[in-house]
């Protein structure tokens, strides 16, 4: 790369909008007054507020550099709520050829008001350190000392990378609402980018031309951004990042002395894979998939049988260390050492495997849902975060994901299921668009005996199958005693002897047992129930007064089963049983039903929810709406139990 002595940093640049003079780059003083001020004027419920934002990347034409800086002020209005503010975190990455981010200049402050005065707090280094998440990855993270409510904080640092090909996509919209906010990306014009920028929000400043800076020519993009809200997140997205304001770039091309297009097709990016030492090098080692063939491949007689089998061996077999990623980090070798693995490493084995058996399979590189969308239209690898399975059949492909246990065939974890899927095959690369096929099942069920006292004692299990059951249990790995303890916190019953476990078919499921005082009115000779007990629904799911935006996502199409039999204590009958409903939407996509029945001294509930969809558009949200206030009307009967004279 073509080498000046340059300094890598611009100074501020002036804009006119509308008459106004804007200058880029240029924080104002602290002021003491953003010390005493009580709320946001955008928003008055707000815990935090950004006071000034600026990330500018600029390319470091002595080095080849990209220089990202970054600048925050932040007020502090509820510390409780703010915890996202008390700690930094900046991540910094390396690749497997030694090239590696370096985190230069790092300043951090904290203001306090005390006395009438304002008190600097500066954060020093003992409250730095690094924790390494991956092979390639290392976290540098500092906690904020002296935070109140009604501080500001304040920080500015330097990361120098060698990867100029991908500028780190910047969210414009945060939950935070923003006095300002502004993104830079300079660039001397021969290094060209394509800048991406999606969302709904237009910059109130804005600046993309050609300037003379440092004596030679740049291109500059500069967007400004005042008064923004913070985003209003809706129940039922994946990952609302996808619908935010955010900018992001990618190297389009160099020119030194000779033009080079670093724009990549599917195409190309394919033949990259199949070369890389971490990827395409991987999948030639065929003698290790011989080597561990299970035996009772060769006896199978479908293709599906041999694929399903082989699945469960790898699936089985091997244990993903929650490392993602589409390149392996040890190798496959050492996976087999070990037992233990990246993503890669063991899908990409199950590949191997699948091919080795004579499957044309192929890998089949995501974006997981909470990475955001893999861009179809811009083709990059660095949008990529995984690497799962595909197994072409004359019906279609069949896809697979062994770095979970309770995983089968297009039964995916819900991280995966994220619209699109890049297949990248020998011969060609291949968009797929990816759509979760399978249902899921959760089934809640009680038995309860009323006592004559008005108390009540049974048992609850919460089982869940398929994409859900996957999805319950990452939760339960994260931290086993707060997945426990949310049962007595969401139902506020007392929950005794609580066992949750993986059942062989995949499932999982939690039992338990309980006993209340407090579910019966007891009125002279009558007991008031609900018989839904602590199942009912107290609130409606979709209760968004303002007109939805986005689609509904529910991960996969899915039945609620809630079944409840009550043994009514001797002596007593039902005045009146609730009454039975049915709701369904005209195309069946969304059906309730409740049903009561009386066996002997048994009353039995069964209330099911069915949705036939894992996504639905905007405008179903009305009939969402409709059917979860129909069933909380339902759920909410009561009965009344007379002891006979």
């Amino acid at each position: 790369m073509r080498k000046l002595i340059l300094t890598a940093v611009c100074t501020g640049i002036l804009v006119c909008v509308n008459g106004q003079k804007h200058e880029f780059l240029n924080p104002p003083k602290f002021d003491n007054a953003d010390l005493s001020k009580e709320r946001s004027a955008l928003d008055e419920n707000a815990p935090a507020e950004i006071l000034y934002k600026s990330v500018h990347f600029g390319v470091d034409t002595s080095t080849g550099d990209l220089r990202k800086q970054v600048f925050y002020r932040v007020k502090i209005y509820d510390k409780d709520k703010a915890e996202d503010w008390l700690n930094l975190e900046i991540p910094l990455y390396k690749n497997s050829h030694g090239d590696e981010e370096g985190l230069n200049k790092m300043k951090a402050f904290v203001y306090n008001l005390e006395n009438g005065s304002a008190i600097t707090t500066k954060v020093d280094k003992s409250s730095k350190y690094k924790s390494k998440e991956s092979k390639y990855t290392t976290i540098t993270k500092f906690a904020f000392p002296n935070v109140k409510n009604g501080s500001v904080i304040e920080y500015q640092y330097e990361v120098l990378s060698p990867f100029l090909y991908s500028v780190p996509q910047i969210v414009i919209e945060s939950d935070t609402p923003s006095l300002y906010t502004e993104y830079i990306l300079d660039a001397p014009t021969y290094i060209s980018y394509n800048v991406n920028y999606t969302g709904s929000l237009a910059p109130k400043y804005r600046m993309v031309e050609e300037k003379t800076m440092f004596g030679m020519p740049f291109k500059t993009y500069r967007f400004g951004y005042e008064n923004l809200k913070g985003f209003k997140t809706e129940k039922f997205v994946k990952n609302d990042r996808n619908y935010r304001t955010k900018v992001s770039a990618e190297l389009h091309s160099t020119n030194f002395g000779q033009l080079k297009m670093h724009s990549s097709s599917w195409e190309e990016i394919k033949e990259k894979l199949y070369k890389d030492e971490d990827f395409g090098v991987e999948l030639k080692k065929t003698k290790l998939a011989k080597e561990n063939m299970p035996a009772s491949v060769s006896d199978l007689k479908s293709d599906t049988e041999k694929a399903d089998a082989i699945f469960n061996y790898v699936k089985n077999t091997f244990t993903w260390n929650k490392d993602r990623g589409i390149y392996t980090e040890n190798g496959i070798k050492k996976l087999l050492e070990t037992k233990t693995g990246n993503a890669a490493e063991i899908n990409l084995f199950l590949v191997m495997m699948l091919r080795e058996a004579g499957l044309k399979a192929e890998p089949l590189i995501i974006s997981t849902v909470d990475n955001g969308v893999i861009n179809v239209v811009s083709p990059s690898i660095v949008g990529a975060n995984f690497v799962i399975a595909a197994v072409k059949l004359k019906e279609g492909f069949n896809l697979y994901d062994a770095t979970s246990k309770q995983s089968s065939r297009d039964n995916l974890p819900p991280r995966d299921w994220n619209q699109y899927g890049i297949l990248i095959a020998k011969d060609k690369a291949v968009m797929m668009q990816m759509g979760n096929t399978t249902s899921s099942f959760n089934y809640l069920t009680t038995e309860a005996k009323i006592n004559e006292d008005g108390s009540i004692s049974g048992t609850y299990s919460d089982k869940d199958t398929g994409s859900y059951a996957m999805f319950v249990k990452e939760s339960y790995d994260e931290n086993a005693e707060k997945y426990k303890k949310q049962y007595k916190e969401n139902y506020s019953i007392d929950f005794t002897g609580i066992d949750s476990k993986i059942l062989e078919n995949g499932d999982f499921e939690s039992t338990m047992q309980f006993s209340s005082d407090n579910l019966i009115d007891k009125v002279g000779k009558k007991m008031i129930i609900n018989p839904m007990l602590f199942l009912s629904r107290n609130t409606n799911d979709f209760d968004q007064a303002d007109e939805r935006k986005y689609p509904i996502d529910f991960i996969s199409a899915f039945t609620k089963v809630k079944k409840v039999t009550l043994e009514i204590p001797e002596g007593y009958i039902i005045e009146a049983m609730p009454k039975s409903k049915k709701i369904v939407t005209q195309d069946k996509e969304i059906e309730y039903s409740y049903v009561t029945e009386q066996k002997g001294n048994k009353l039995e509930i069964l209330s099911t929810m069915k949705i036939a969809s894992p996504d639905y558009p905007k405008e179903y949200y009305p009939a969402f709406k409709q059917i979860w206030e129909t069933a909380s009307k339902s759920e909410n009967q009561v009965i009344s139990l007379i002891k006979k004279s």
